[in-house]
């Protein structure tokens, strides 16, 4: 059976054309630096993000610790929202490979932190407190709905950090899915930011990566980083072939399945059963809840739906998140409508 699968947009498998340029990258060994392919991709991103270079690692979580860890000294402090994926989602790494503090403040619906909050957030110069060394915010903001920030809210986080003398990192795992839904290039919202990292194996079907960026001297140390993270390869030009194609033919589509998500949502709010999260999805994220009144539980319409050819993944009791991917069209989009509408 083929499914439609909505449980995330990383199970997007790569496109003809990727992997034919995989089959026929030209490679060497990327520790050395000899890997034109790597080399090419890292390149063609840091000029995506408008940044001086870049840095290719093997995943989003990888990317964040990295940069952590170049920013960062043992016992420094970061501000990140408590709905952050490197707080929820990446194992506690940066305290447990970092010995990095951090500060978890409220993150607002729209994913933002509040301005005021963070400049409260700010230790003093006082040998009782960590330094406070770093900001991270996410765009676009998985738990708060695939939501989107602004370039002028990023631009007053970063004016606000940079006076204070901090940097700040930038989560864009889907930063193009951002820049679609604001109509900007992603550098606009990548610019604020003293590093960013981004996936290619999500929105951008590419199978496997992330490319971390930022000045030449950051990059140095998250290449260091990266090594003693394990996430030194070496013929990386196969899959870093397939980031190319990404970056090159993905980026200009991923406005289309926000479209797909928004007519997800439509059709399921006229189901009872369910409500939505918001009445229209900020970009190719759907979440919604079960009714009281709904007999099966999450997992039962788990299992329900994959019967009927449909995977999803609950993100809490009665609780769903749908994605949207370049592997799901409207017919899907409608099939996933009815089939709920069917069960509950």
């Amino acid at each position: 059976m083929e499914f439609i699968d909505l449980r995330s947009d990383t199970v997007t498998k790569p496109t003809p054309e990727m992997l034919e340029a995989m089959a026929h990258a030209e490679v060497g060994d990327d520790v050395f630096g000899d890997d034109p392919t790597v080399n090419r991709l890292q390149e063609l991103a840091a000029d995506l993000m408008g940044k001086e270079a870049g840095l290719f690692v093997p995943s989003g979580t990888m990317g964040n610790l990295a940069a952590l860890l170049a920013h960062c000294q043992r016992g420094d402090e970061v501000i990140l929202g408590n709905k952050n994926h490197s707080f929820l989602f990446e194992a506690g790494g940066l305290s447990a490979l970092g010995g990095i503090h951090s500060c978890q403040l409220p993150n607002q619906p729209d994913g933002s932190l509040l301005l005021a909050d963070v400049e409260a957030a700010v230790r003093p110069d006082d040998p009782h407190n960590p330094i406070t060394r770093l900001v991270c915010l996410e765009n676009t903001h998985n738990r708060c709905g695939g939501t989107v920030q602004t370039p002028e809210y990023t631009s007053q986080l970063g004016e606000l950090a940079h006076a204070r003398g901090l940097k700040v990192h930038l989560d864009g795992a889907r930063i193009f899915n951002a820049a679609a839904a604001l109509g900007v290039p992603a550098r606009d919202l990548a610019a604020p930011a003293d590093s960013i990292t981004f996936c290619l194996s999500k929105a951008l079907c590419a199978p496997v990566g992330s490319v971390l960026c930022g000045d030449h001297a950051f990059v140095k140390k998250a290449h260091r980083a990266r090594k003693m993270l394990g996430g030194g390869m070496r013929q990386a030009g196969v899959l870093a072939a397939a980031g190319i194609v990404a970056l090159e033919t993905m980026v200009p589509r991923v406005g289309e399945d926000h479209v797909r998500a928004r007519r997800l949502a439509r059709g399921l709010k006229s189901n009872p059963a369910v409500q939505l999260d918001t009445e229209l999805p900020a970009t190719n994220m759907v979440f919604f809840q079960l009714m009281d009144a709904v007999t099966p539980s999450e997992k039962e319409v788990v299992a329900l739906l994959k019967e009927r050819g449909i995977l999803v993944n609950p993100t809490g009791p009665r609780r769903f998140r749908l994605v949207t991917h370049y592997w799901i069209n409207d017919a899907a989009i409608d099939k996933t409508v009815a089939e709920l509408a069917a069960i509950l």
